[in-house]
C-alpha cells in the first residue's frame, strides 16, 4: 500500500490502512529523514484520545530509538499544539503526533512537525514520502529497553503548555470577568487543560470517548448542536468555545448560541491585536477564507497573501517572515506571541481576553469590525458524493464549464487551490475535494445567511444533476 501525506499529514481507517506495521514504515520514514538532514537526532511525540492511540504512538517511538532517534513522549494524551511547543522547548529536530484531528472516529493519523514548532513544510514531507519503505516492522525491544539506553524519555508536555498559557495571558481578568464560558471540547485533548485555565466554565463531553459517540470532532455548528442549545437556554452564559479531536482548531459561540464562523474570529483577532495592542505584521490566510480579511488589512496598512489550503503552507511563510496572524476557513488559526501553529484553546483565551478588556460580547466586537468591512455571512456544505462525481465535477471545473448556478451568473474565477466563483455583490461559491477525507466541500459567502443557503442549494443541484 503507497501511503501518501494529505492536507494535513497522513490519515487512514483503523485496521484496514491505519495499521501498526504502517505506522512503523512512516516512522522509519521519519527517522530516516531526521538522521539525513540534521546531526539533531531527536523528536517528540504525542497522541491525542483517539482509540489505541497510546499504542499506535509507543510503536512510532521504538522505530525511532530503535534508529537512534532520541525521543521524548508524553506521559498521556495531548493536543497537537503541546506537541509543536515541546519541539521548540526540547530543541527537537521534529515532532510526531499520533491523530486524525476532526476526522471521524474510525481513523487515525501521523502528523509531523518541526523544531520552529509548527508543521513540516511541504518540501520536507514529499522527503518522507519518498523514504517510506514497502515493509517495515516495530522492533522487539520495549519502550522500557529504550528508557533504560536514554533513547526514551517520558515528559510532561500538557504542564508545559499549561504555564505557557499562564505566562502569555491575564487569566485574572477573564475569570474574574462577567464572561462566563461554555465549553465542549468534544471528547478531545483540549478538556483537561481548559478545565484548569477557566475551572469556572460549564463543561461538555470532557470525559473518556475515544469513539467520540459516533460524531466527527470537528467543531463546527452541526456537530456542536448541544452546545447551541445549552448557550441559548441559559442567560448566564455569555460564550461557547470547542475544540477537535487534537484541540488545533476553534469553534466559538456567542451569548444568544449562535455560531460565529472562523471568517469572523479572523476578523477579531486581527482587530484586536492591531487596534487594541498595538500589534503589526504580516496577514497569510488560506484560498477559502473570506475577503473582507484583505480589506481589514487594507484599513490597517497591513501585508496580505493568500496561499493554497493547508496549514503547512502559511506556516511556511510564518516562520520566515514577520506574521501578525495566519488562518483557515477550517477553524485553524495561528498568530503572533505564540508558535506558528493552529491553536483552538490559545485563539479562544485570546478572544475571552479581548471580551474582558474590552467589557464587550462577541456581537458587540463584531459590529465594530462590520463598520470597517461590512456585514457577511458564509456557510460550507461538505458533499459525500461518489469519487465519479466528484472527479467528473472538478473536471468540469478545469473545462470552465460552469458558467452561472442557478441565477448566479460567474463573474470571474480564481484557482489558487479549488475553484472560486465569484458573483455579484461580492458573494462567491467554491469547490474543492478534501485532502484528508472522501468529501467535496462547497464554501459560499453572501451579505446574509438566506443568499447563503440559496448559493449552496443552487450548486447542490447544478453538481447533482
Amino acid at each position: 500500500m503507497k501511503i501518501k501525506f494529505g492536507t494535513d499529514g497522513w490519515r487512514a481507517i483503523i485496521a484496514k490502512e491505519y495499521t501498526v506495521d504502517n505506522v512503523a514504515r512512516v516512522a522509519k520514514a521519519t527517522a530516516d529523514w531526521i538522521k539525513n538532514s540534521s546531526d539533531n537526532h531527536s523528536v517528540v511525540i504525542g497522541h491525542d484520545c483517539r482509540f489505541a492511540g497510546e499504542m499506535f504512538a509507543q510503536a512510532a517511538a521504538r522505530v525511532l530509538a530503535d534508529n537512534g532517534v532520541k525521543v521524548y513522549i508524553a506521559k498521556d494524551f495531548v493536543s497537537t499544539p503541546m506537541v509543536s511547543l515541546g519541539c521548540k522547548h526540547y530543541k527537537t529536530f521534529a515532532g510526531v503526533v499520533i491523530t486524525a484531528s476532526h476526522n471521524p472516529p474510525s481513523y487515525n493519523g501521523f502528523k509531523l512537525k518541526s523544531h520552529f514548532g509548527g508543521p513540516t513544510v511541504p518540501a520536507d514531507i514529499a522527503k518522507v514520502e519518498a523514504l517510506i519503505p514497502d515493509e517495515f516492522k516495530v522492533p522487539e525491544a520495549s519502550m522500557e529497553d529504550f528508557e533504560k539506553q536514554g533513547l526514551i524519555e517520558y515528559v510532561d508536555l500538557e504542564t508545559l503548555y499549561i504555564d505557557h498559557c499562564k505566562n502569555s495571558f491575564d487569566l485574572d481578568a477573564i475569570n474574574n470577568s462577567k464572561i462566563t464560558l461554555a465549553y465542549d471540547a468534544m471528547w478531545g485533548a483540549g478538556k483537561n487543560v481548559v478545565k484548569q485555565l477557566l475551572p469556572e466554565s460549564k463543561f461538555l463531553h470532557v470525559g473518556d470517548n475515544p469513539g467520540f459517540l459516533g460524531v466527527a470532532p470537528e467543531p463546527i455548528h452541526r456537530n456542536l448542536q448541544k452546545l447551541s442549545d445549552l448557550i441559548a437556554g441559559d442567560d448566564g452564559i455569555t460564550a461557547g468555545l470547542a475544540t477537535d479531536g487534537d484541540a488545533d482548531r476553534i469553534g466559538m459561540y456567542n451569548d444568544k448560541g449562535e455560531f460565529v464562523d472562523s471568517h469572523h474570529l479572523i476578523l477579531l483577532l486581527i482587530h484586536y491585536m492591531v487596534k487594541y495592542k498595538q500589534m503589526t505584521g504580516k496577514v497569510i490566510v488560506a484560498f477559502s477564507v473570506t475577503d473582507k480579511v484583505k480589506k481589514l488589512c487594507e484599513h490597517y496598512n497591513l501585508d496580505y497573501e493568500v496561499t493554497k489550503i493547508g496549514f503547512k503552507y502559511i506556516c511556511e511563510k510564518m516562520v520566515v517572515e514577520d506574521a501578525l496572524l495566519g488562518g483557515e476557513e477550517s477553524g485553524g488559526i495561528a498568530i503572533k506571541g505564540h508558535i506558528p501553529e493552529r491553536d483552538g484553546i490559545w485563539m479562544g483565551l485570546t478572544l475571552l481576553e479581548f471580551m474582558a478588556k474590552s467589557g464587550k460580547t462577541i456581537p458587540e466586537l463584531i459590529e465594530e469590525v462590520y463598520e470597517i468591512v461590512g456585514p457577511f455571512a458564509f456557510n460550507r456544505n461538505d458533499m459525500h458524493i461518489t469519487d465519479e462525481l466528484k472527479h467528473g465535477t472538478m473536471k468540469k471545473c478545469a473545462d470552465d464549464a460552469f458558467k452561472a448556478f442557478g441565477n448566479y451568473g460567474v463573474k470571474k474565477v480564481e484557482t489558487i487551490d479549488g475553484y472560486k466563483f465569484f458573483f455579484e455583490n461580492d458573494s462567491w461559491l467554491m469547490m474543492r475535494p478534501s485532502g484528508t477525507e472522501p468529501v467535496l466541500r462547497v464554501y459560499a459567502e453572501a451579505e446574509n445567511y438566506a443568499e447563503v443557503d440559496n448559493i449552496l442549494n443552487a450548486a447542490k443541484q447544478v453538481i447533482l444533476n
